[in-house]
C-alpha cells in the first residue's frame, strides 16, 4: 500500500475539514471531487474570474448526495481579507490553488497578476496563520526555475524570473518562508509543471496548449505552435497534481516552508504532444489537414523544462498513477465526452 492509498483509507475513517481557494477551477474542481469522494467535509471559495460553474456542476453529478451535502461554497475573492478569513474558519486544511495563471496574461497586465497572486497569496497565508490550521498547502510553480540552465531542476537551484507571473510565485515562497521564520507557521509549496487534465478550459487567449489542441484536432481547426515545436515540458496529469495536494495537506511531521516540484522527471516536446493527440484522436485515418502552422516562440517561455522528483517521493511518498500517454488518453475522452464535437475522418 502507497503512502496516499494509506492516507486516503485514513481520511475516510477520519474526516477533516477542508478549504479549496479556486474550488470552480481546473484543478481546484479536481481536488473537490477526489475529496468529497473521501467523505471530506469541503469549503470552497472562488470568483469566478477563471472558474466556471459548470466545473462544480460536473462534481456535483459524479458524488452521491450525501457526498455533495458537505460542500459549501463561498463566492467571494482572496484579494479581500475578510473572504479569506470567512472561508478559513474552522478548517483543518487549506488547499490554495486561487492565481490568475498564464505568463502571457502576466506580462499584458501584471497589475492584476500581482493583485491576485501577491495579495491575495498574502490575504490567505494571514487568515491561515490567524486560525493556526493543521496545513496550508499552496500551488508553486515551476515559472520560478526562471532562466536557470540546469536540468532536471531541483528545488534549490533557481535563475532569475522571465516574466511577471514567476515573478508573483516566487513572492509567495518568500513570504511562506519568512513566515516560517517569524511566525513558526508552517507551509508546503508545490512547484506545478504544466498540468493537464479533465476540465481544464480549452478556450481563451490564455488556454493551455493540450487542452487547446485537443478541442482544435476535434473541431478539424488548426493548431498553432510557438516556435519550432522541440521546445519541451515535464507535463503532469492533474490526478498526480491531486495526490500531491492531498500528500502534502498530511505530512504533519515537516516544519518550515517546504517546496517540491510535481511532475514526472520526464520531457515531453510540443510536436510530440502534437503528435499523440492526432494519434489518439485519429489513430492512421490523418490526411494533411491535420498539420500544425508554426508561429514564433512566445515571449517569456523557456526552451526546456523538467522536474527532478527525488524530493517528493522521498518526503511525501509521491508516486504518479498516469504518464503523458495515460494522462492523455483520459483526457482527450473527457473532451470528447463533454464538450461535444464530432470526429471527422475525411477531408475538411
Amino acid at each position: 500500500m502507497t503512502r496516499y492509498e494509506k492516507i486516503k483509507a485514513d481520511l475516510k475513517v477520519t474526516p477533516k475539514t477542508w478549504l479549496i481557494t479556486g474550488v470552480a477551477g481546473f484543478i481546484g474542481s479536481n481536488l473537490l471531487e477526489t475529496l468529497l469522494k473521501l467523505d471530506q467535509t469541503v469549503v470552497g471559495l472562488d470568483n469566478f474570474a477563471t472558474g466556471h460553474q459548470h466545473n462544480l456542476d460536473e462534481v456535483q453529478t459524479l458524488v452521491t448526495k450525501e457526498q455533495w451535502a458537505r460542500f459549501r461554497f463561498i463566492e467571494g475573492d482572496i484579494r479581500n481579507l475578510d473572504d479569506c478569513r470567512e472561508a478559513i474558519k474552522g478548517t483543518d486544511y487549506v488547499l490554495h490553488q486561487a492565481a490568475l495563471g498564464s505568463v502571457p496574461r502576466s506580462i499584458e497586465d501584471p497589475i492584476a497578476t500581482n493583485q491576485a497572486n501577491i495579495n491575495g497569496f498574502l490575504n490567505m497565508l494571514l487568515a491561515a496563520k490567524d486560525e493556526e490550521v493543521t496545513s496550508f498547502t499552496y500551488a508553486a510553480s515551476s515559472s520560478t526555475y526562471g532562466d536557470h540552465p540546469d536540468l532536471p531542476k531541483v528545488e534549490d537551484k533557481i535563475g532569475e524570473p522571465l516574466s511577471p507571473y514567476a515573478v508573483t510565485k516566487y513572492v509567495n515562497e518568500l513570504y511562506a518562508s519568512v513566515f516560517a521564520r517569524t511566525y513558526g507557521f508552517n507551509t508546503i509549496g508545490l512547484r506545478y509543471f504544466n498540468v493537464f487534465g479533465p476540465r481544464q478550459d480549452p478556450k481563451g487567449a490564455y488556454a493551455a496548449v493540450i487542452p487547446k489542441w485537443i478541442m482544435a484536432m476535434i473541431n478539424r481547426d488548426t493548431v498553432v505552435i510557438n516556435g519550432d515545436g522541440e521546445t519541451s515540458r515535464d507535463f503532469c496529469f492533474v490526478d498526480n497534481t491531486v495526490q500531491a495536494n492531498i500528500l502534502s495537506a498530511t505530512a504533519h511531521e515537516l516544519k518550515g516552508a517546504q517546496v517540491y516540484n510535481v511532475a514526472l522527471n520526464q520531457r515531453t516536446s510540443l510536436n510530440e504532444i502534437f503528435r499523440a493527440i492526432r494519434t489518439e484522436l485519429y489513430g492512421d485515418k490523418l490526411d494533411s489537414v491535420l498539420t500544425p502552422e508554426y508561429k514564433d516562440f512566445r515571449s517569456g517561455d523557456v526552451r526546456h523544462s523538467q522536474a527532478n522528483i527525488s524530493k517528493v517521493v522521498a518526503q511525501l511518498g509521491y508516486c504518479p498513477t498516469h504518464d503523458v500517454e495515460n494522462g492523455l488518453r483520459v483526457t482527450i475522452s473527457w473532451y470528447i465526452n463533454n464538450l461535444g464535437g464530432s470526429l471527422d475522418y475525411g477531408a475538411s
